[in-house]
């Protein structure tokens, strides 16, 4: 390698938030393959990398800062000499916590760059822990001035261009950017931004894996100066890379490998699915559970589990009841069989006898209502908590985002569970999920993905008795849920007046439902949770 030429590493990494010591040694770990096998002469790593990112209230603790500080100079001490570092942490300086960069090089701290733009909206919330930087960072590396920006920085003009100024002639970006449909789109077309007002090329390192209700998908890439991507890494895979640069007063990417762009719904699938792996595995689970009805929803669960974990480590529940159709038994088996799972079947009546037994006497008089489909729901509840806390397995729920919108759900019955894996998919796209796994292996019975959707709480129960059919309800839905619009632009927009009325106040009226579910993957740009807050108790009316 002559002394033109530069290698960069980018350390596309799964961290764990919290777990300081095992981020570091993560980081010593890859440091050494990327300078001993991979002959780069410095390694990018993702955005707070030493605490793992989304860090959240961790940040407000003494303890937790003083392991961090601890840890970076530990790291800067163990790093192999003859490559740089360059690691994400949170920096406390005083009465101020900054999000940083580092330059280790020679067991030594060498330069730290401080965030300058603070995301505040959405998933994002910085601006509660964290003081703006207001100085940018340029550093030798063999020869060549690179400048260090961190996330948000290149999401709006100003410390790109002034890091250009201050002479860099390559750009460094770490990040810890959440997935949702397309986001790899939005990145490169922001770059490309910067870039016509920079003609700097720029290496930008994304953090891979879940956390919570946030999925990372890495894709990190490098794009030259004329806003062309000239390496790619892969989607959702933890993977340690390197592209070379030709320096010559100009610095030129070498183009390297450029991984492929998923379509919409193969990415949503291989969100969720690590979204499951992650949050079961780094949480200490012995596996996962699941009801398993013979509809479309615990279907798509049940395939994307056995995809996350394998079929050993996944288990299913049959919970008939007397209003369960023959073919929903039918094709749960199926199913379950068709993907190598345990499967149980327990039925509820039972237990919905001895309820209604011991409430006959305080219901006398009240004539039936959705009380009674409830109390059925609340047995399976019962039900899979048990098997779940027996077992140590992890509790899925199976409801998507169109139900969870309406409350089209119940408390404490099919909401029960520990992680809801389609919480933030609209029933189409789970229809389009289904589509996507059989067209892999046919698991799922085409009559589930065709017949009518059914709680089966009731005689000849339908879905489309009490809601709009699915792909009208998911149009309004995205426009009142993600997009904000109001009742009279949906309307306008050409959606029956009664539809969008029931739907709206179906949504504002089932918010106390949504903030007593458990987590779940967001995939699209606007989830229930962390991005959309609204009050439960609120007099805004429409």
């Amino acid at each position: 390698m002559g002394s033109s030429t530069l290698r960069i590493a980018i350390a596309q990494l799964n961290l764990l938030v919290g777990d300081i010591t095992g981020n570091a040694d993560r980081i010593i770990e890859a440091s050494r393959h990327a300078r001993d096998h991979l002959q780069a002469q410095a390694v990018l790593f993702p955005e707070l990398t030493l605490a793992g990112y989304p860090p959240e209230d961790l940040l407000l603790r003494g303890d937790f800062l003083g392991q961090i500080d601890r840890a970076l100079h530990d790291v800067a001490a163990r790093i192999p000499r003859g490559i740089d570092v360059i690691v994400g942490f949170p920096e406390k300086r005083g009465k101020h916590l900054y999000n940083s960069a580092a330059v280790l090089r020679d067991g030594a701290v060498h330069g730290v760059y401080r965030k300058h733009a603070l995301p505040n909206y959405g998933v994002f919330d910085e601006k509660r822990y964290f003081t703006p930087g207001d100085a940018p960072c340029v550093f030798d590396l063999a020869g060549v001035p690179v400048g260090l920006t961190l996330c948000e920085d290149v999401w709006g003009p100003g410390m790109v261009e002034r890091t250009r100024e201050a002479g860099a002639k390559l750009l460094f970006n770490l990040n810890a950017s959440p997935f949702h449909g397309h986001k790899i789109r939005e990145r490169e077309a922001v770059l490309r931004e910067r870039i016509d007002t920079t003609h700097l090329p720029i290496v930008y390192v994304n953090q891979v894996g879940g956390q919570d209700e946030l999925v990372f998908d890495g894709a990190s890439f490098v794009m030259n100066a004329q806003g062309e991507v000239v390496f790619r890494a892969p989607e959702f895979e933890e993977v340690i890379q390197t592209i070379d640069f030709e320096f010559d007063g100009d610095v030129v990417p070498v183009r390297g490998t450029v991984a492929p762009e998923y379509d919409e719904v193969t990415s949503d699938y291989r969100a969720i699915v690590l979204a499951i792996r992650d949050y079961v595995t780094k949480n200490g689970f012995r596996g996962v559970v699941l009801g398993l009805s013979g509809g479309i929803d615990s279907a798509v669960v049940l395939a994307l589990a056995v995809d996350a974990l394998g079929h050993e480590q996944v288990e299913a529940v049959l919970m008939p009841s007397r209003y369960t159709a023959d073919m929903s038994n039918e094709d749960a088996i199926l199913e379950a069989k068709a993907l190598d799972v345990v499967y149980h079947v327990i039925p509820i009546e039972p237990a919905v006898k001895a309820f209604s037994s011991m409430l006959a006497e305080t219901f006398a008089g009240l004539p039936p209502d959705t009380t009674e489909e409830n109390i059925q729901a609340r047995c399976r509840g019962v039900i899979l908590m048990a098997l779940s806390n027996k077992k140590g397995k992890l509790l899925l729920t199976t409801g998507n985002k169109s139900e969870m919108s309406v409350g089209y759900t119940t408390l404490y019955g099919d909401m029960a569970g520990g992680f809801a894996p389609i919480k933030d998919a609209p029933k189409m796209l789970v229809y389009a999920l289904a589509r996507h796994i059989n067209s892999r292996s046919p698991v799922i019975p085409e009559r589930v993905i065709e017949r009518p959707p059914s709680a089966e709480l009731a005689p000849d129960q339908v879905d489309e008795d009490s809601l709009p059919p699915y792909s009208v309800l998911d149009e309004i839905l995205a426009r009142y849920v993600e997009q904000d619009q109001s009742v009279e632009a949906i309307i306008a927009a050409g959606f029956a007046k009664e539809d969008v009325l029931r739907v709206a106040t179906l949504v504002d009226r089932n918010e106390y439902k949504r903030r007593q579910a458990p987590p779940g993957v967001r995939i699209t740009r606007r989830a229930f949770g962390r991005d959309r807050r609204y009050p439960i108790t609120s007099g805004f009316r429409r």
